[in-house]
């Protein structure tokens, strides 16, 4: 690297006497000589570019008349399928006389609004009535499964309401059925006291009046007694007690 360095360093050094030496051109040498030859080349190249866009003109120019022939004879091969389009239908229509006043008074009844109205009320307009009517029936069928879903909910809750009411009417029976036993416990604890009170009746007869009075005041008392520890006991079973009336 450090011998490429001096070795350019010592061609510059070679080549800068020389530029020095060389004197600088005056300028009647400059008009005589250098500007005829810019002229030159200025015309040169203005007469290339002239003549490559008269060449690239000339291209186009042939490309749009071959391109508007093209369309030429394309006009004229539609315009004559056109013409014989019609012409055969005139021809049609001569020979079908017929047929063509149907097609004729086809046209002016369409033309006309009345029936116009009426061909669209039994056409498009049937199917949008068709199709509104779809659209409600699905709104239908939509609020029915609706309902049905409410319905479902409310037999579940129903289905609950009486799986309850039907423990409640269980332990209610067991209730009324332990209360019925009560009421037979009771009803003989009665007829055993009724008993015993007809038994205390004939003592009673056969004891002094004075005796009696007291044997009546203490059978009450006893029977008061018994009645609140019933009462304050909630029970409904007399005990097999003697009492003293």
């Amino acid at each position: 690297m450090e011998e490429r360095e001096a070795s350019s360093a010592t061609t510059e050094g070679a080549k800068s006497p020389d530029k020095l030496k060389q004197p600088s051109k005056p300028w009647h040498s400059y008009i005589s000589e250098d500007l005829p030859r810019s002229l030159m080349d200025s015309r040169d190249s203005a007469i290339r570019s002239a003549r490559s866009l008269h060449q690239n003109s000339s291209t186009h120019i042939n490309s749009l008349q071959d391109f508007m022939l093209d369309m030429r004879s394309k006009y004229a091969v539609y315009e004559d399928a056109f013409f014989r389009k019609v012409k055969d239908g005139v021809t049609t229509a001569r020979d079908h006389p017929t047929m063509t006043a149907g097609l004729g008074l086809s046209a002016a009844f369409l033309l006309m609004r009345g029936p116009r109205r009426f061909l669209f009320r039994h056409t498009l307009g049937r199917l949008q009535s068709e199709e509104a009517q779809f659209v409600k029936a699905e709104k239908n069928v939509n609020m029915l499964s609706l309902s049905v879903d409410l319905m479902k909910k409310e037999s579940k809750k129903l289905l609950q309401r009486a799986d309850l009411a039907e423990m409640e009417m269980i332990t209610g029976r067991t209730e009324l059925m332990n209360a019925g036993k009560n009421l037979q416990s009771l009803v003989r604890s009665v007829d055993e006291v009724e008993a015993q009170a007809a038994a205390q009746y004939l003592k009673h007869e056969l004891q002094p009046p004075q005796g009696r009075v007291r044997l009546i005041d203490s059978c009450f008392s006893s029977i008061g007694s018994f009645m609140s520890d019933s009462l304050l006991h909630s029970t409904w079973i007399l005990p097999s007690r003697d009492f003293p009336c």
